[in-house]
């Protein structure tokens, strides 16, 4: 069962060669707990979930190990603590706790391994040590940092040389840096900031940088090399780029990771999501607010919704995304009934996401699947059902529980939909179409599907409604 993926070093799809079948390793970036995750951040723990249910399913549960990280020392933590007024670790054992709940509602496993910054601290002092004694780091004013002249292929992962990465990069020109790409390995701590004990003889107290973090915690729990590091795309440059650079430097290793993976951008409804344009979501406010389409989702409705589109391509968040999602599953709930799961999921799901993680076709397969159960085939439903819960975008919801979000029951107000209907047939009336059509429109949003008929005696329109299934 050989699994292919692309690999962003290479630019081309690899087949996935293990170091040591018996024990199969991946690294993925997680959160930095200052905040709730973003809708964003939902992306990679969903898309290397199934890679990581995948890998288990091909090389065994016991043979596979994941790692996936906590930042827990980090300036935007330091700056939000202060600004609630809070002590560092009651902020970030809040939001690890937050960024917990969030991502298991979406079906997500939990990795074999959460390693947290603070806990390696040690080893991120001996890489330090080991790369000056290297000459690939050097000291200046309290800091530790990475000599990027020093290694001739810098630049290899972004696929840029480095007077392109000078010119597009928003480079730190402070007066102790030999040179302007060169970036922060341990740097000074302030007064009331984290703080420990400073490598390489510098005498004063410091923290490490963002990059080197990811370092110390793959190395440690991974070995210096090993086969699969992910991430979002927007962490190809510079993270990604300087976690390779300063550990193999630091070893003196050919590579860190045989393959490296990233997901595609998201943005909202057509747009960038950013606070500026009101379009910044959190999953927690998609799971039990109404900030998005007006009420709350349920956790799986997400997850089907973010793997509808291959990982690698940019995914349009939008609220008809999820009503999409959320009526297939109910329809595929409403199928299943009391069937039991078949052993294995159906070979064709196993060997689409064998292709460098093919969801898309995986679930065009679960949709051929179906149409067969619906048909009365008893062992298709079994592997119909055995591929959703091994997606983890099912664990035997009745149709219904699909318009629940976190925070209840979605509410029905009939009285509000009498009204809406009434409106949009006068608009009707009126010609307004385009007022009628917003009607529509809104209440489909919600899940309530219009459906117009005529009286047979009146001969006038009727219309009445449903939830959307």
């Amino acid at each position: 069962m050989a699994i292919t993926l692309y690999n962003t070093l290479t630019r081309k799809k690899e087949l996935l060669a293990p170091l040591d079948p018996n024990n199969v390793r991946m690294y993925v970036c997680g959160p930095t707990v200052y905040d709730y995750a973003h809708i964003g951040n939902a992306r990679p723990v969903i898309v290397f979930d199934v890679l990581f249910r995948l890998l288990r399913q091909v090389y065994g549960p016991d043979h596979v190990t994941y790692a996936r990280n906590i930042t827990d020392v980090d300036d935007k933590i330091n700056a939000r603590a202060a600004d609630e007024k809070i002590s560092i670790r009651d902020l970030t054992e809040r939001t690890t706790a937050q960024f917990h709940a969030d991502i298991e509602a979406l079906g997500v496993l939990p990795p074999t391994i959460e390693p947290r910054a603070t806990h390696h601290i040690p080893e991120m002092r001996a890489i330090c040590e080991e790369l000056v004694k290297r000459g690939h780091a050097y000291i200046a004013d309290g800091h530790v940092l990475f000599d990027v002249s020093s290694m001739a292929d810098y630049g290899r992962l972004a696929n840029r040389s480095l007077d392109e990465m000078e010119a597009g990069a928003r480079i730190d020109i402070a007066p102790y840096k030999k040179g302007p790409m060169d970036f922060v390995l341990w740097k000074p701590s302030k007064a009331a900031e984290p703080s420990w004990p400073s490598p390489c003889g510098i005498g004063t107290e410091g923290r490490p940088g963002w990059h080197l973090e990811c370092s110390a915690m793959s190395e440690k729990h991974l070995g210096r090399t090993f086969d699969i590091h992910g991430g979002g795309i927007d962490l190809v440059f510079p993270h990604h780029e300087n976690e390779l650079a300063q550990s193999r430097c630091a070893h003196g290793t050919s590579m860190m990771a045989n393959i490296w993976m990233h997901n595609g951008f998201l943005q909202v409804e057509g747009e960038k999501m950013s606070k500026s344009l009101g379009n910044f979501i959190t999953i927690n406010e998609l799971l039990a607010t109404e900030k998005f389409g007006g009420q709350p989702w349920h956790g799986r409705v997400i997850r089907f919704a973010m793997l509808g589109t291959h990982y690698r391509s940019p995914i349009d968040w939008t609220v008809e995304r999820l009503v999409q999602a959320r009526a297939t599953l109910a329809d595929l709930a409403d199928t299943l009934g009391g069937v039991a799961p078949s052993t294995s999921p159906h070979a064709d799901v196993l060997a689409a996401l064998q292709d460098d993680l093919n969801t898309p076709s995986a679930i065009s397969i679960i949709h051929g699947l179906a149409k067969s159960a619906r048909r009365g085939n008893g062992s298709t439903a079994a592997e119909l059902k055995s591929a959703l819960q091994f997606l983890g975008v099912y664990d035997n919801e009745k149709p219904d529980d699909f318009f629940v979000g976190a925070g209840g029951s979605q509410k029905v107000d009939t009285a509000e939909i009498a009204r809406l209907i009434q409106a949009r047939l006068d608009a009707r009336k009126d010609r307004d179409f385009k007022e009628a059509d917003r009607i529509r429109d809104d209440l489909a949003s919600k899940g309530i599907q219009l459906k117009d008929g005529k009286d047979p005696k009146s001969g006038e329109v009727v219309t009445t409604w449903e939830l959307r299934r």
